[in-house]
Order: structure tokens, then sequence, then C-alpha cells
């Protein structure tokens, strides 16, 4: 019992913490590249996968520390220092993850899904523009009023452009932030798995 019990641990741990840990380390560069160029749907569509992965592998993930608990019931460690320690570290680890990091890719997500409609908007909105400036130029006696409503959207324009580069350029400091939280996170679990391994102290072997 003791041995299939840690084997559904370690499968569990591989198949749940493996995929969260690649596709959070993916998500920053991917927001990046992703806001700078807003008219990729690609890039979106890949952002929008690794939350996913992300969101569900962690849900997944609940499993591993239960697993952990229960071999360690059967091994009688539960009272071994590195096991102890072991689980505050994978308790530290979720927080980070459910606190910090999928908050932000949830916030990054909505600027990226946001800069995209932004973009299609914009490239839908600037023909017809075009159009109705030609058509009001036709018109000789109606030149002064020509003048006034085209002046209008480029002003509007250009505040829609100082507020994305802002919004932008606070993405960009979110995905600092998720950079930095997330190699927390993947240090936290590396932790976890040395001291699995290693057992130091055990009386158990190694």
């Amino acid at each position: 019992m003791t041995k299939f019990l840690l084997v559904l641990h370690v499968l569990v741990a591989i198949v749940a913490i493996g995929p969260v840990t690649v596709a959070a380390s993916m998500f920053p560069p991917s927001a990046r590249r992703a806001l700078a160029d807003p008219g990729d749907p690609r890039a979106t569509e890949t952002v929008r996968l690794l939350h996913r992965i992300c969101r569900v592998y962690a849900a997944v993930g609940i499993a591993v520390p239960v697993l952990g608990m229960a071999t360690a019931l059967s091994m009688g460690v539960l009272n071994d220092a590195w096991l102890v320690v072991s689980m505050v570290l994978t308790g530290i680890a979720a927080a980070v993850l459910l606190a910090l990091v999928l908050p932000r890719q949830e916030e990054l997500l909505e600027a990226v899904e946001a800069a995209g409609g932004a973009e299609a908007t914009a490239s839908t909105v600037t023909p017809a523009e075009a159009t109705t400036t030609a058509s009001i130029s036709t018109l000789p006696s109606g030149e002064a009023t020509s003048t006034a409503s085209t002046s209008t959207p480029a002003s509007g324009e250009a505040t829609t452009t100082a507020s994305a580069s802002t919004d932008v350029a606070a993405s960009t400091r979110v995905t600092v932030q998720l950079a930095m939280f997330t190699g927390v996170f993947n240090l936290l679990w590396a932790t976890v798995t040395i001291l699995m391994i290693v057992r130091p102290g055990s009386t158990t072997g190694a």
C-alpha cells in the first residue's frame, strides 16, 4: 500500500505540477509579445491557453499534498523534520500560485484581450474616417465644418493612443512582477522536490 501511494503521489506531482511550472514560466514572455503585437490573434490565444493550463492543473495539484500526507502516514514519517519543512514550503508555494501568480495572469490576459479589441476597433474605424473626410471635402460650402469635424477624431485618436500606451506600460510592469512570483513558485517546488528525494535525517533511508 505504501509503495502504491508513493507511486501515485509522484505521478500526480509530475502530471499536475510539471505543466503549471512550465506554463507559468512561459506566460510572462508570451504576454509581453501579445502586448507588443495586439493584432496577432495567435499570440492572444497562446496567453489564454497558458493561463487555462495553470488554472486547470493547479486544481489537479491539490491531490499532490493529499497523497503526500497519506504516503507519509503510511510510512510513519509525519513527524520527520524534512517532511514538516516540505509541507510548509508546499503551502507557501500554493499561496504564491493562488494569491500572486494566477490573479496577475488574469489581469494580463484581460489587458491582452483589451489591446486586441482596441486594435481591431482602430483598424475598423480608420477606413470609415478616411471615407467621411473624403466625402465632406467634396462640399465647398462646408469646408469650415469639414475641418472642425475631422480634427475631432484626431484628438480622440491621440487620447486613445496615449491611454493605450499607459495601459501597455502598466501591463509590462505586471509582467515583471509575475515573472518574479513565478520564479519564487518554481524555486519553492524545486526545494520541495529535493527534500522529497534526499530526505535529510530520515530513518527510512534515501
